[in-house]
């Protein structure tokens, strides 16, 4: 059956969501909401999520769907709503999964409409092809193992599965009684991933426990056009002809940290270690189509932006990420040189701290932009603070106000604003001795590139920094030695042997 694109979700973004579905069960929650056990679940890699709750009425799945569905969407994992079609359709979500004895696939279909993503249940090769052909866009198969939270279920056994696998073209993924020790099942048998519930939602910490079951299936054999690989990167910024600073820079570090780079360029230049000698922007409808090309085929789990020196550019990239919903963005903001001039003008000033920092996850100035961007002086490590406490505020982010301008050391300081919006924002350092090096060209676009993808990889702001800091630190230590002016870190030291 040829495949067809479906609004938002396209069949291979369906395909690469089966990965490691995360199937809810509030009978686990002990205390905690499932708002939180969501984002824990997609903080630990969950790329799928289906709220499935027999006990809640149409009413209450709604509002719980509320709660879930803007957590989704940010992180952009397609959610689903089980067996109820009418709580799906009223909530918004993506679709909704039925098993064989609820609403039918066509029926689903009708109500919610051709955008919506419908999955069914099936057990045997015939009601697979017959889902296939009513339009599912995915099956649910099994349960594989016996399992308390489907006493009724048919046991599928591994050679039923790979039979059912072989005979649709649709994804499917394989559910019941999954975890850790149970994934090799699936190993070879054509499924593109795992359907999982209490191996997720009964874990005293649910993001490490998602993130070890994400490990195992990366490690088996799954359809090949689905595998799993690696989270996608975005870098929004200039090209460095040199290599070393913007672009290439940002590509560099994301593929030396073993992710998928992605780039949507701002502007040409034409420079070296000793300066710039020209530059030549984009337009800002332009950089607008590099970034929705991008999404509508190879969404980032993160967003790294650079150097845009424009206002028009800066409103066309946050109107776009805005419309895509766009995750984990990481901005550093460069407006002052290294020599104090500033190098972007009043306008794209406003536009950067009015419509692009507000959107960030964190932000990553240095000293003097960080002075730029509160007024004050900072000459101590208490001002160094209280400018990252004041930028976390006013921007709703984390704000690293790095210290790579002072004279003796390197220390980095993080404020992270409080769930309590009133409470004072959690400060964090990162104390580092300063590499004695002149060749410090990029370290900027690189630090914030390798924050991007602790992000996508799912560690919280302080781990990203922590390895970002670790791996900048040691680019900067591999004494890389080019160019007659200030030249570029060793992106790829940690391959060298």
């Amino acid at each position: 059956m040829a495949a067809v694109a479906r609004g938002p979700w396209t069949p291979a973004d369906i395909r690469a969501g089966m990965f490691l579905y995360a199937v809810t069960d509030s009978a686990w929650l002990h205390g905690r909401t499932l708002a939180a056990c969501v984002q824990q679940a997609i903080d630990g890699g969950a790329t799928f999520v289906q709220l499935r709750e027999k006990h809640m009425t149409t009413d209450e799945l709604v509002a719980e769907a509320a709660t879930i569905l803007p957590i989704c969407r940010a992180a952009h994992v397609p959610f689903l709503i089980d067996d109820d079609v009418e709580a799906a359709r009223r909530s918004g979500a993506d679709g909704v999964h039925v098993g064989q004895s609820d609403t039918a696939c066509a029926e689903a279909r009708r109500v919610l409409g051709p955008n919506a993503i419908i999955g069914v249940s099936a057990q045997t090769v015939e009601q697979a092809r017959a889902a296939e052909a009513a339009g599912a866009d995915y099956l649910g198969v099994g349960a594989l193992i016996p399992t308390p939270t489907k006493p009724d279920a048919v046991d599928v056994t591994r050679d039923e599965l790979a039979a059912i696998c072989a005979a649709v073209d649709i994804p499917v993924v394989g559910i019941g009684g999954l975890h850790a020790d149970t994934l090799d099942v699936l190993d070879g048998t054509g499924v593109a991933g795992a359907a999982v519930v209490s191996a997720i939602f009964a874990a005293d910490d649910i993001t490490a426990a998602t993130r070890e079951l994400a490990d195992k299936l990366t490690s088996l054999n799954l359809a090949p056009s689905c595998r799993f690989t690696a989270p996608a990167v975005l870098s929004i910024a200039g090209s460095d002809s040199s290599g070393g600073a913007g672009i290439q820079a940002d590509i560099k570090t994301i593929a030396a940290n073993g992710l998928f780079a992605e780039t949507a360029i701002t502007a040409l230049t034409a420079q070296n270690t000793l300066g710039v000698r020209d530059v030549l922007e984009a337009t800002p409808a332009f950089v607008a189509e590099q970034i929705d090309a991008v999404f509508e085929d190879i969404p980032p789990a993160a967003v790294k932006i650079g150097m845009v020196s424009s206002s028009a550019i800066i409103e066309a990239i946050a109107e776009r990420l805005e419309k895509w919903k766009a995750a984990n963005i990481v901005v550093d903001p460069v407006m002052v040189a290294t020599s104090g001039a500033r190098l972007i003008s009043d306008s794209a000033s406003e536009a950067l701290t009015g419509k692009l920092l507000p959107l960030a996850r964190v932000i990553t100035p240095n000293i003097p932009e960080a002075e730029a961007l509160t007024g004050r002086t900072i000459d101590s490590e208490e001002a160094q603070a209280a400018a990252a406490t004041e930028l976390a505020r006013r921007f709703g982010c984390a704000a690293l106000v790095k210290g790579g301008h002072g004279v003796a050391d390197a220390n980095d300081v993080l404020a992270e604003p409080a769930a309590d919006g009133d409470a004072e924002p959690r400060l964090t350092w990162f104390r580092h001795e300063r590499i004695d090096t002149d060749n410090t060209h990029g370290t900027g676009c690189t630090l914030s590139s390798a924050i991007a993808c602790g992000l996508a990889r799912g560690l919280d702001v302080p781990q990203a920094v922590e390895q970002a800091k670790a791996y900048l630190t040691g680019a900067l230590a591999a004494g890389l030695d080019l160019g007659h002016g200030s030249g570029p870190v060793d992106h790829m030291w940690q391959h060298r042997g």
